[in-house]
């Protein structure tokens, strides 16, 4: 089977980095949705909590609930709760993020019906990349809202569209000016209330707009969106899978689906438990992607299977139940990301939890 080895001490050193760039008193929220970006929440998230972190986030309340059967008790924010999971959002205590009026009365509703007093949520306003939030235009309601229903306010907070991009940067530096006027807004109001604004790139790029907290997600899994930002973290993840099988293939035959690669010299082919189906997309395959067997750069050949890849092994010295690396912290995921028209993001999220998951310290 392919394993993901995940070591701790890699994400303590990425947390050290982004607490260095901080002032001694501003949180740190540790983003953990989407299965801690794909690498495994529950043992991150506990080694995060370890190691002092203020807030855990997901996006959905189903992941937020995982974290509590888990046995995670820290204060954890939703910032994309749904309406119909508001009761077992609020049966867990989960902190929802409020981002429209929808979202408020929905909200509301379950809380009045649960008669639940000064439960938790945060407010989210959207500055710029036009995905969800509240309106400067709604900030009176809102107030008026808040007041009236007495909730706690936890944080106030927008998100950056562009926060890697080399300065000046306008439309950044217009979300910056923005977020302030809305903090100038509220804060005489709930002046013990966190606002935050940055990201992992905002906080190498912009780290006057720190405030209370940051968000921390990709940064703490070893990347920032810029390669010299990179340098400065360690990728905590090593995707490798074992070679199931080496046949031998005569010159003029085909490998894979389709006839997706052709001999052209007798060769050696190796077969690894990995497919599309845990991640290793066909944008991979047809000599793009390339694996690491003994220090040699070996190319995917034919098309990617749902469970299995082809890489030709011709000129390398293995043998069946060797280990064939993807990536790791010297052959980065920014590589693979190249070569197939992505991010980092999408590689690492995707990855099925099919793989089996092995912890370092």
């Amino acid at each position: 089977m392919a394993i993901i080895d995940l070591y701790l001490s890699r994400l303590n050193h990425n947390l050290g980095v982004i607490r260095s760039k901080l002032q001694p008193k501003t949180k740190i929220i540790g983003v953990v949705k989407a299965n801690a970006y794909g690498q495994g929440v529950v043992p991150i998230a506990q080694n995060l909590i370890e190691q002092g972190i203020d807030y855990l986030a997901v996006a959905y309340a189903s992941e937020g609930i995982a974290l509590r059967s888990a046995g995670i008790d820290c204060p954890i924010m939703v910032f994309y709760p749904q309406k119909e999971t508001f009761a077992a959002l609020l049966q867990h205590c989960l902190e929802p993020v409020l981002y429209s009026r929808q979202t408020w009365f929905a909200f509301m509703d379950c809380v009045e019906r649960q008669r639940i007093p000064k439960y938790p949520v945060h407010i989210k306003f959207n500055t710029g990349l036009n995905r969800i939030g509240f309106s400067w235009e709604d900030r009176e309601w809102l107030l008026e809202q808040l007041q009236h229903n007495k909730l706690q306010v936890e944080s106030i907070y927008s998100h950056l569209a562009a926060s890697e991009e080399v300065r000046p940067h306008i439309p950044t530096e217009k979300q910056g000016e923005y977020f302030q006027k809305i903090r100038s807004f509220f804060l005489p109001h709930y002046p013990n209330t966190v606002f935050h604004l940055l990201n992992t790139s905002g906080v190498f790029n912009y780290p006057e707009w720190q405030w209370d907290a940051v968000r921390i997600g990709i940064g703490l899994y070893g990347f920032a969106n810029r390669k010299s930002w990179d340098q400065q973290l360690k990728p905590i993840a090593r995707l490798h899978a074992p070679i199931s099988q080496i046949h031998s293939v005569d010159k003029g035959a085909y490998v894979g689906y389709n006839q997706g690669w052709k001999a052209s010299r007798p060769s050696q082919i190796a077969t690894l438990p990995i497919g599309h189906a845990d991640g290793i997309g066909r944008e991979f395959g047809l000599g793009k992607g390339r694996v690491i067997i003994h220090g040699q750069l070996l190319p995917i050949i034919g098309n990617v299977c749902m469970d299995l890849v082809m890489v030709d092994v011709t000129d390398c010295n293995c043998a069946e139940g060797d280990s064939a690396i993807f990536f790791d912290a010297d052959h980065t995921l920014n590589e693979w990301a190249e070569v197939g028209g992505t991010i980092p993001y999408e590689l690492l999220t995707r990855l099925s939890p099919r793989i089996t998951r092995v912890i370092h310290p």
